[in-house]
């Protein structure tokens, strides 16, 4: 581990390369060359790379043990007294092997540089050269990679190590604090993003920093991402980034910082773009600027978050122009494309809250939206959160039975049963429970409940339009 392949190195050089010199020099006078040797040796050069990768690792090794155990601390301090050790740490001594590739290349060009211009040896050291030269790269490819790697662990590990996070293919583009401006108050509130090269997780700090540094609040793919500066007197460095998951109007410290950020997320979108057949150019507008896409197409509604129209800025429905109030009217934004609209046209299901399925075992996943559309009242949709723009379960709901369970205090269980098919589901209250299981029974046959503005069932349609925002 701590000298990783040196004794492969020290092989190469003692029984090969060094052979092959020495012979050369002893019949200078008939073979005045040597660029044909290195042009042999110049492909086992690039083993270099393994040991290169490995030195941090190594170092770090040593310094950790000869901290915590004595025997090894002093067994490194008798072999770096030793005549041959030449009064050298051992970290400078394991340092010459990454210094001898450079020096290879320095040696050859001055060679190169001195030799005469008839010099038959010319054309094979110039070879050589560049041959030493495409081993240098690769070494120095491996320790911008082990640079890469640690530097993408360092950030795992701040962000406490989520295994759905981790991937050593990612690239870390930018990562840096940012102001989210809030659609519903008006302000802004302190984030942290960190942008790889295939998506963006959008963070916020932790208190008491056990298990990371910060909480994933979202994640946004790269791909099918859009960028672009917002115009905004209130919030002047302000800048848009909307992606399939969520949209985001944030704000950096300065212009400089803002056009920073923009930079990078047009960097890893145009290198998303080329590695993805199926990435799709932003819509351009008549001077080449990405048009607003809070007013995109209807084709288009879905393929991204919407950007959320603030609170502020509106006081009636853009849609049917009724005005709000805070009892009877509330706001409500259109999932498809921001708008602001009042609960008749943002009421689109019949019954909305989070569930919890069930195995057979009685054990629960995490919770999930269940949602049974107006439009669509035979199927039962099931989304990993509200704010989920396509559902990942759909449950055709005819010819199902719903079944009540036994009532505990905590547990409050229902079930949907056809043939060998079962679902079993946990609401967080009874009363919710029960609600479902009158929906359900309702849409399983085919009926929908009669609604009426009456005071009994007045109550029922707060709670769902409640539901629904």
């Amino acid at each position: 581990m701590i000298f990783s392949n040196i004794s492969s190195i020290y092989q190469f050089h003692s029984q090969f390369f060094l052979p092959e010199l020495q012979k050369r020099m002893e019949n200078w006078d008939s073979s005045a060359r040597i660029g044909d040797i290195i042009q042999k040796v110049a492909p086992f050069l690039k083993m270099y790379s393994e040991y290169v990768k490995n030195f941090d690792k190594a170092v770090e090794l040593i310094t950790t043990w000869s901290e915590k155990s004595l025997p090894f601390q002093e067994l490194i301090s008798n072999i770096q007294r030793r005549k041959i050790s030449a009064n050298l740490t051992l970290q400078h001594h394991m340092l010459e092997p990454i210094q001898r590739i450079p020096r290879y290349e320095l040696l050859l060009k001055d060679y190169i540089r001195k030799l005469p211009p008839s010099s038959l040896d010319r054309e094979d050291a110039q070879k050589a050269l560049e041959m030493i030269f495409t081993a240098a790269e690769h070494s120095n490819a491996a320790i911008a990679e082990m640079e890469r790697l640690q530097n993408l662990w360092e950030v795992y590990h701040r962000l406490g190590l989520e295994d759905d996070i981790v991937d050593p293919s990612n690239e870390l583009i930018k990562e840096g604090p940012i102001q989210k401006i809030s659609f519903r108050h008006n302000s802004t509130s302190e984030k942290y993003l960190f942008l790889f090269n295939n998506l963006l997780l959008y963070c916020v700090p932790k208190v008491i920093h056990v298990g990371g540094e910060f909480q994933v609040r979202s994640r946004i793919d790269v791909e099918g991402m859009k960028v672009r500066e917002l115009n905004d007197v209130e919030f002047p460095h302000a800048f848009l980034v909307s992606g399939k998951q969520r949209t985001l109007e944030l704000e950096a410290r300065s212009q400089e910082e803002m056009r920073d950020w923009i930079k990078a997320f047009q960097s890893a979108i145009e290198k998303k773009e080329k590695r993805s057949e199926s990435f799709k150019l932003a819509v351009q507008g008549s001077e080449g600027e990405i048009q607003d896409f809070s007013r995109c197409q209807s084709e288009e509604l879905g393929k991204w978050a919407p950007q959320w129209v603030r609170d502020k800025r509106v006081t009636m429905c853009m849609r049917c122009k009724q005005p709000f109030n805070a009892i009877t009217r509330r706001r409500h934004h259109c999932r498809a494309c921001g708008y602001k609209e009042s609960a008749e046209i943002s009421e689109q299901s019949l019954m909305c809250s989070f569930l919890q399925l069930l195995d057979e075992s009685g054990k629960g996943s995490t919770r999930s939206w269940f949602v049974i559309p107006r439009d669509d009242p035979l199927v039962l949709y099931v989304y990993g959160a509200p704010q989920d723009v396509k559902a990942h379960t759909s449950i055709p709901l005819l010819g199902y039975q719903v079944r009540d369970m036994p009532q505990s205090d905590t547990r409050h269980i229902f079930q949907l049963v056809q043939s060998k098919q079962v679902y079993t589901l946990m609401a967080e209250t009874e009363e919710l429970k029960q609600r479902w299981m009158k929906a359900i029974a309702l849409s399983a046959h085919g009926e929908e409940e009669e609604e009426s503005f009456d005071e009994q069932n007045s109550g029922d349609l707060v709670r769902r339009l409640t539901c629904s925002s």
